[in-house]
């Protein structure tokens, strides 16, 4: 019986592949140039938007795929500005090569803004007034970074973008001196680059330690030592109260020389077409299912923008990390592309400081830490309830690759 029912679903599917590609043959031929023939529709072209393009392109051949991106560079890996492309060492950053996107005829569209999606007539209006029209809809539109709201925070640079990068390693090669606000991931990662490349830096955060929110403070007081073993000062508890010329300012009234000031404070997701479309939200993000499903027909969220649906975890986590996102974005693809998938990948990211790597796999939130040191690192387990909710490691691979099947079981 079970065998009958996968038979005639994929029967179902390849029908109704016959069908949509013939309606898109119809509009191309009788409306050539007037109107885009409708079909799969990726809104960003980070990990989630071209990994959904990508997969529903294998699904469906004959149906038009589009990705729409304000960005006017190909499709790139964002990890490599902040763990490679920033210190000298070039590593690959293009998802795709332009020839492959010609050959799988997966149409990119860059340096294109957009500006309203009508859900109730599934199409895509863009700033210049064109329209696309869509059978699925994915918003990958990803996350803007968070401005520093201080005299002079127009002065300081940030890492999100290609571009981003590029303007950055220009001004670090006349500066002498920087000054990296944030004590997050990337302000980790910046801050290590800078002085690699000879710049006499300093890293400044709110937080005792950086990444204490995050990780604890047993694992911050460790990564200032890595900083410290790379070159980078940190400068806990204090805020930055202006940005001059040539320094900054602290709340404190002390300043420091700064011929260069990156600003690492954190992204918050790009939600903005969502709720004008009135997709339905929460906490700054668009509500999904295991399956990518926002609220509206046919229209699904992947990546920094979605709150969706673990089902390992059996509840709604906050992914703010590549190959979370890539991952989503291909549950997302098979999705309308009408095949059965969850989210159930257990979440994980890596933290490259210098030569040093840490790696995190969980769940994020946690009651409470213990730290093991090793001869060469350490793992801190995290738990909640009793069971371990997170773990993050430096050399300490075995303890990583265990934490997979402990965390599936907590």
């Amino acid at each position: 019986m079970a065998e009958k029912l996968r038979t005639r679903r994929r029967s179902w599917i390849s029908k109704s592949d016959e069908r949509l590609n013939g309606a898109a043959s119809y509009l191309r031929k009788w409306y050539p140039g007037e109107v885009a023939a409708p079909g799969f529709i990726a809104i960003g072209s980070g990990p989630a938007g071209v990994s959904a393009a990508e997969t529903f392109r294998s699904k469906h051949p004959g149906i038009p795929v589009r990705i729409l991106t304000v960005d006017p560079a190909l499709p790139y890996a964002k990890p490599p500005l902040s763990k490679g492309f920033l210190c000298g060492r070039e590593q690959k950053r293009d998802l795709h090569s332009e020839e492959w996107f010609v050959h799988n005829n997966v149409d990119l569209i860059r340096g294109i803004a957009v500006d309203r999606i009508d859900t109730a007539g599934q199409e895509v209006i863009t700033v210049g007034g064109q329209h696309y029209p869509y059978w699925h809809l994915v918003v990958a539109s990803g996350a803007t970074p968070v401005r520093l709201d201080i005299p002079g925070a127009d002065q300081a640079l940030t890492l999100r973008s290609f571009s981003d990068a590029v303007a950055l390693k220009m001004a670090a090669r006349y500066a002498d001196s920087a000054v990296v606000i944030g004590g997050g991931l990337i302000g980790c990662e910046a801050a290590a680059c800078l002085a690699a490349r000879g710049v006499e830096t300093a890293l400044v955060a709110a937080e005792v330690v950086p990444l204490q929110r995050r990780f604890g403070l047993e694992a911050g007081e460790r990564i200032v030592k890595i900083l410290s073993d790379h070159g980078v000062g940190f400068v806990g508890e204090t805020t930055v109260a202006e940005i001059g010329a040539s320094a900054v300012v602290f709340d404190d009234g002390t300043d420091v020389n700064a011929d260069l000031v990156v600003a690492a404070t954190g992204v918050r997701p790009d939600v903005r077409l969502a709720e004008a479309a009135g997709l339905h939200t929460r906490d700054g993000r668009i509500v999904v299912d295991e399956h990518m499903h926002a609220s509206a027909r046919n229209v699904y969220a992947a990546g920094d923008v979605a709150l969706a649906h673990n089902v390992t975890a059996g509840r709604r986590i906050r992914s703010e990390h590549w190959r979370d996102a890539a991952q989503e974005g291909l549950v997302a693809g098979l999705t309308a592309a009408g095949f059965s998938a969850v989210w159930d990948q257990v979440p994980g990211f890596s933290c490259t400081i210098g030569d040093s790597v840490l790696k995190y796999r969980g769940w994020g939130s946690y009651e409470t830490c213990r730290l093991v040191d090793h001869h060469n690192g350490f793992t801190v387990w995290y738990e909640a309830g009793g069971d371990v909710v997170g773990v993050l490691t430096l050399n300490a691979d075995e303890d990583h690759h265990r934490a997979d099947e402990l965390l599936r079981a907590s």
